[in-house]
């Protein structure tokens, strides 16, 4: 610029210089002015760096799936404690790409001491918090806001930010919420805005906050996005859930994200239901973004509602179709977890080598010592099965030419009518023994008087009648409890 000077200098001292050669120079120092604005310009407006947004929420909500998706990458590797993820920011305006920090807690409260490295006093203004929910499991909605907002406003504490400056980022938060004006209205028709004061004031007025507004600044912006918004249909059919259940935890919801001057947003990565709306609203909360998407409340799975929009009487819409619950009702009371239905799992069972099963068992036959069989236990047991007293003589093969072998032999675990089966089938074998000329075979009339038929039939060369048969049964008939004791007190047979 020197040189410059001192030719115009000379040129005032009559060097001769025409006018033209002012005015070139008049254009030249023109041309660097405009070069030095651009180059100034240009630096001021680029994206800035150090940019986070920090993730907050419960395990398996989709917090790593989520960020995932938006930063383009096929497959989601859950990490633990705390990851670090980073999307790809460009500004094409701008013709500028910068980087954003992701912090994705660990759903476990363990890590919370984890928030030192990623939240600082100095980086805490350049956050933006984002507090996960899974809608798939909506009884456990208002617990994990409840519980990670408390995390974060611990961890806010605990960094001993000044006053003067937490209060300044504080009123910020309040600002932006106030100033919020809907994409295709123009600002002084908002109804967050009234409309230019009379006495030509350039400046709105803004309205004041409602009583449930911001009663919990973090200082910082802060969204609320529901995944898994798909899983609506399951609860339908597999819960019964109806229009009045989903109503009331966007109710409550929404009354949350006022507390917080928070954004709600409901998506799906399965069927990728406002995930470039959820890219383009945290865009535009960290780097301020055009936004130019209005509030949507007419899906159920696809709502979105920007931190500004909402207020009571609009959530008061909600309200008008509730018909079993009330507005002012727990959440948990109504939205409660179902029971849990305990799945019986079969346990895998491998079948082992066929070749080692059997010399297992080989073994273990071997290892066994043999049992006696139910002939030798008894080894001087007539195949009859009919009671011998130890001092009967006679033949011992009597009963395997006899044709009553088949009977089968009384069982003694046997009652009330298989025991008299036992009964009559000893009678029978007694009968049968007495013809052979068994002497003093139980059962007869008497022991000489039978002694004296069997004797005289076998001097005669004749078989004995069926006579005495009829007149035993007769006998067992009339008597037969006399007819049991006969046939089980081998000891009476002895003494007749």
């Amino acid at each position: 610029m020197a040189p410059v000077l001192e030719k115009k200098l000379l040129g005032a001292a009559g060097t001769g210089d025409t006018m033209e050669n002012s005015n070139e120079d008049d254009e030249g120092q023109n041309l660097w002015s405009s070069i030095l604005s651009e180059v100034s310009t240009r630096s001021s407006s680029k994206l800035p760096s150090g940019k986070n947004i920090l993730l907050f929420g419960e395990d398996g909500s989709g917090k790593t799936t989520l960020m995932t998706k938006l930063q383009g990458a096929e497959h989601s590797k859950k990490g633990r404690g705390l990851e670090y993820l980073y999307l790809n920011v460009q500004d094409e305006d701008r013709d500028d790409l910068t980087r954003c920090g992701v912090w994705i807690l660990d759903g476990d409260l363990y890590h919370k001491g984890l928030l030192k490295f990623a939240v600082t006093a100095e980086s805490l203004k350049d956050s933006l918090a984002v507090f996960v929910v899974d809608m798939s499991r909506p009884w456990t909605i208002m617990e994990s806001l409840q519980k990670w907002t408390s995390v974060l406003r611990e961890h806010v504490d605990k960094l001993k930010i000044p006053p003067e400056e937490m209060k300044e980022m504080e009123q910020r938060m309040v600002k932006a919420f106030q100033e919020y004006a809907e994409p295709e209205e123009s600002m002084p028709s908002s109804p967050q805005r009234r409309a230019p004061a009379a006495g030509g004031e350039d400046e709105s007025v803004l309205l004041p906050l409602g009583d449930n507004v911001l009663t919990h600044n973090l200082g910082i912006p802060v969204l609320i996005v529901c995944t898994k918004c798909d899983a609506v249909s399951v609860l339908e059919k597999e819960h019964d859930y109806k229009e009045e259940h989903f109503d009331f935890i966007q109710s409550h919801i929404r009354r949350f994200c006022l507390q917080f001057g928070a954004g709600l947003i409901y998506s799906s990565v399965k069927e990728e239901k406002n995930m470039g709306l959820l890219y383009k609203y945290m865009v535009h909360k960290i780097y301020d973004f055009q936004f130019t998407t209005p509030a949507l409340v007419v899906e159920k799975d696809a709502v979105f509602i920007p931190s500004g929009w909402d207020n009571d009487k609009k959530i008061a819409i909600l309200h008008e179709n509730f018909t079993t619950v009330r507005p002012e009702d727990p959440f948990e009371d109504f939205i409660t977890k179902p029971p849990v239905r305990k799945l019986v799992h079969d346990k895998e069972i491998s079948a082992e080598d066929e070749q080692v099963f059997l010399m297992k068992q080989q073994s273990l036959l071997a290892k066994q010592p043999a049992t006696p069989t139910r002939g030798t236990e008894s080894p001087a047991r007539t195949a009859s099965g009919s009671p011998r007293p130890t001092g009967r003589t006679g033949p011992t093969n009597v009963a395997s030419v006899s044709p009553m072998t088949a009977v089968k032999k009384p069982d003694p675990n046997m009652k009330g009518a298989a025991a008299n089966e036992g009964v009559l089938a000893n009678f029978f074998n007694s009968l049968l023994s007495k013809k052979t000329g068994v002497p003093g075979s139980p059962g007869t009339p008497g022991a000489a008087t039978g002694a004296g038929v069997q004797s005289s039939a076998n001097k005669s060369g004749q078989k004995p009648g069926l006579t005495d048969v009829q007149v035993e049964l007769d006998r067992m008939t009339r008597k037969p409890d006399s007819m049991v004791t006969a046939n089980n007190t081998p000891a009476t047979e002895n003494e007749a």
